[in-house]
């Protein structure tokens, strides 16, 4: 039998050690000791990119469904079923590429039986699945709304300051960015310079933007110039709360 492996691990899952490698080699081994034949595996480890989930599971079933006759495609193979369909809508197009191109769906884990009763199984977990989903994703959007309302940023810090594994104060001035952040305003408040005099500025006194980027551009001065997070603003749902990280600038020279 041929099968395409899927694999996927999500940022919180590898943080609590559930790996890629331990789904890749759970179905090698099962694949081996079955006798089947693995003619692609497709692998996607969820990250701070939004929707590469999304963006590799349609690679992989547009993948199948081309070249399901031409490779003998008898399955995908994942890990278990809440690693390949995490909604319905998943389900359902799985299930149409099983009616459409004979290729089913096998697991490690999971195991579903032929007819009515196995098709319920299958609905029963894929709907699970998705409540876990929902639920997961609720709860990360209601821990994002506490962090700001305690003062602290989500997500990557801006220009400046850093983001530290520190649960008492987890973003902090940058060593040397902040200064840079710093000298844009000292040097903006002069109102002697433009973006493009303050950038030639910047480069001459030597501070950079970011290794692929030395040089800072309008779009990046205009946007530090104007944001408020610098005096300890963090906008988030059309509500301001105030931040708790240690200040860059004060409001008198934000508003000069």
């Amino acid at each position: 039998m041929n099968v395409v492996a899927w694999a996927r691990v999500s940022s919180r899952e590898q943080r609590e050690g559930y790996s890629i490698d331990a789904q890749i080699r759970a179905m090698r081994e099962k694949a081996a000791k079955a006798g089947w034949t693995i003619v692609r595996e497709f692998v996607v480890a969820e990250s701070a990119k939004r929707g590469a989930d999304r963006v590799a599971f349609n690679q992989m079933f547009k993948w199948v469904k081309a070249n399901a006759k031409r490779e003998k495609i008898n399955a995908i193979f994942a890990h278990k079923l809440d690693r390949v369909c995490r909604n319905m809508r998943d389900a359902v197009r799985l299930q149409e590429l099983e009616d459409t191109c004979g290729v089913q769906l096998t697991f490690v884990e999971n195991q579903f039986g032929p007819g009515a009763a196995g098709a319920l199984s299958f609905n029963v977990m894929a709907a699970v699945a998705q409540y876990y989903s929902d639920n997961l994703r609720t709860e990360v959007i209601k821990g994002m709304d506490e962090k700001v309302k305690q003062g602290w940023p989500t997500g990557l810090a801006p220009y400046g300051y850093t983001n530290v594994d520190d649960r008492n104060e987890p973003v902090v001035p940058h060593p040397e960015k902040s200064k840079t952040v710093v000298r844009i305003f000292e040097l903006y408040a002069s109102g002697r310079f433009t973006f493009k005099s303050l950038a030639d500025k910047l480069a001459a006194e030597g501070h950079t933007y970011r290794p692929s980027q030395p040089r800072f551009h309008r779009t990046a001065l205009s946007y530090i110039l104007n944001n408020r997070f610098y005096i300890g603003e963090l906008e988030r749902n059309g509500q301001v709360f105030k931040g708790r990280y240690r200040l860059l600038i004060d409001r008198k020279m934000f508003d000069t």
